[in-house]
């Protein structure tokens, strides 16, 4: 065999689940930016998304408080803020300020989206009960907004230890699926 043993410590880098987000939550009027990469879809209609936020994250007691936030989606021209946002702490820094993000009103929470992204989602947590044990949260997609003009985004994805890999060729399997 040509395989070689991976410590388990190692296995979050094979099962890297989706692009990086920008996650913005807001609370008595501070809005905050974290850098996530552990979500995954859990149901389509309506739009479900788990999501692990560590309890050691500032985010993590604004989105436990107001149960809400949004996920925003960047592209690769935005790496530079992404990596500083996920390497810097809300605690004491206006992230927003910090890496020239635009924070925009939405419409159905509190949290502002992020108008350098090409996406938007404002949700709303549905369950926590495993956010003390697992810190994961259950959100409701309750809006999406998307910039129509960017047809082939470029987007990160984690792949561990300051690594990332950018979204490339896209191909076109059969599937009956929509």
């Amino acid at each position: 065999m040509r395989k070689k043993s991976l410590p388990l410590s190692d296995v979050y880098r094979l099962l890297e689940p989706g692009p990086v987000v920008l996650i913005t939550t807001a609370d008595k009027g501070r809005a905050d930016i974290m850098t996530q990469s552990w979500h995954t879809m859990i149901d389509f209609e309506p739009p479900l998304i788990g999501c692990v936020i560590s309890n050691r994250n500032f985010s993590f007691g604004p989105l436990m408080k107001t149960k809400e936030c949004t996920i925003n989606i960047p592209t690769v021209e935005l790496s530079s803020a992404v990596a500083g946002c996920g390497n810097t702490s809300g605690r004491d820094t206006d992230k927003f300020k910090r890496f020239h993000l635009t924070p925009v009103a939405a419409s159905r929470v509190k949290a502002p989206l992020i108008d350098e992204c090409y996406a938007s989602l404002e949700c709303r947590v549905i369950d926590a009960k495993m956010a003390g044990k697992y810190n994961l949260f259950i959100l409701k997609v309750l809006k999406a907004w998307i910039d129509p003009a960017q047809k082939n985004p470029k987007t990160l994805h984690h792949r561990g230890n300051g690594k990332f890999m950018v979204a490339g060729k896209t191909v076109t399997l059969r599937s009956r699926a929509k």
